[in-house]
């Protein structure tokens, strides 16, 4: 009978922490507007990451059944509110835009090979696209899409370049992992990446995040203009 009466107290224990946390994790994930880690949502709801843990797991689950038009993503190490896919349309008309990236073909190619190489040069960027690559380089640092990386130890010492997590956040990518393989980019769009380097020991570094759902890559902006060849 003890043992009953233990198991009920402990339940309703459960229930009312879990009534206190999910509203406290769902305002903070609504008022920062961008991911938040665990370890942030834990120190900021002065709550221990396991209930922090459990009250994202009860909102994620209640935004899908009971079919909100948002729902819990996991991107770039964090967790954030987004639409779900089938409201886009309307949600760019609210917003005035017109649904099409601002990166030209060459940029986004560029982009594609930086993901899959990294660390890459600008030279070596530019043997795998056979062209000179300097002006979208250029684009996705301003874009800050990728960044620098340390210099390679070569004849010249040349700039490494990397993804960085806006990328993961603008792509809706929870970390490098979850990137389309290589073939489907030349299916879908015909961006050769020349797929991942096993020399290298580091294609896909540690420390942008992990778990989450993949996205797919957008469409060019047909209107941007590409490198010189």
């Amino acid at each position: 009978m003890d043992g009953k009466a233990t198991s009920a107290g402990t339940e309703a224990e459960r229930d009312e922490a879990s009534a206190t946390a999910v509203p406290l994790v769902e305002a903070l994930l609504f008022a920062s507007g961008k991911p938040v880690s665990l370890e942030a949502l834990a120190t900021a709801s002065e709550l221990p990451p396991a209930a922090v843990e459990a009250a994202l797991a009860e909102i994620g689950r209640r935004c899908d059944v009971e079919g909100r038009g948002i729902r819990l993503d996991r991107v770039a190490g964090g967790y954030r509110f987004v639409a779900r896919n089938e409201h886009d349309v309307p949600i760019r008309r609210l917003l005035g835009m017109d649904g099409r990236t601002k990166l030209s073909m060459a940029s986004l190619e560029t982009l594609a090979i930086v993901a899959y190489r990294q660390p890459i040069t600008a030279p070596e960027i530019a043997e795998l696209r056979g062209v000179t690559s300097a002006s979208s380089v250029r684009t996705l640092l301003d874009k800050k899409l990728i960044t620098t990386a340390g210099r390679k130890p070569v004849v010249g010492t040349p700039f490494l370049y990397k993804t960085t997590k806006e990328f993961l956040v603008h792509f809706g990518l929870a970390d490098l992992s979850e990137l389309p393989k290589p073939e489907e980019l030349e299916a879908l769009y015909g961006i050769e990446t020349a797929g991942p380097d096993p020399s290298q020991t580091e294609l896909f570094p540690s420390d942008e995040g992990a778990g989450g759902e993949p996205r797919a890559v957008p469409t060019p902006d047909p209107s941007g203009e590409p490198d010189a060849g």
